[in-house]
C-alpha cells in the first residue's frame, strides 16, 4: 500500500520547525491502516519490534509492506505430549497472528517491525 503525507498535515508544524519530518507515529498508522485493509478489524495489536532507518518527509511516496509469519511447528510429537500433558477438554489456543513490516521509498528502507495481534478470547469469556 502506498501512501503520502501531505505538507499540511497537522502533526507537521510542530515536527519539526523549518525542517518538518514525518512522525513515527503517523507512520504507524499507515502500516496498521494497510494491515485493516488487507485483514479487517483485528484484535489488540502489539508492536514489540520498531525500528526507524531513515526519516520520511512530507509529500514523498512510501509503500508498506507485509509479510505473515506463520507459527513455528510444534518441537514435540503428539505423543511426547500426550505423556506430559493430561488431555485437555478444549484444544489448546491458537498462537497469535504475527506480521514483519517494511516501510519503503522507493527502494530505501525507511522503518520495519513486527507486529502481534492478540489471541482471541474463548468464546465463553466474551460473554
Amino acid at each position: 500500500m502506498n501512501f503520502v503525507v501531505a505538507a499540511d498535515h497537522p502533526c507537521l508544524p510542530g515536527h519539526f520547525p523549518d525542517r518538518p519530518l514525518v512522525p513515527g507515529v503517523v507512520v504507524l498508522e499507515r502500516v496498521l491502516d494497510a494491515l485493516q485493509a488487507q485483514h479487517g478489524v483485528l484484535p489488540a495489536l502489539r508492536l514489540p519490534q520498531v525500528k526507524f532507518l531513515q526519516p520520511l518527509l512530507p509529500g514523498q511516496t512510501a509503500r508498506v509492506e507485509l509479510e505473515r509469519i506463520e507459527p513455528a511447528p510444534a518441537a514435540a510429537s503428539k505423543a511426547d505430549q500426550a505423556k506430559a500433558e493430561p488431555p485437555r477438554a478444549e484444544p489448546p489456543p491458537a498462537p497469535p497472528l504475527r506480521w514483519r513490516f517494511r516501510v519503503r521509498r522507493g527502494e530505501e528502507l525507511l522503518a520495519s517491525g513486527e507486529i502481534v495481534a492478540a489471541s482471541a478470547p474463548p468464546a465463553d469469556a466474551r460473554a
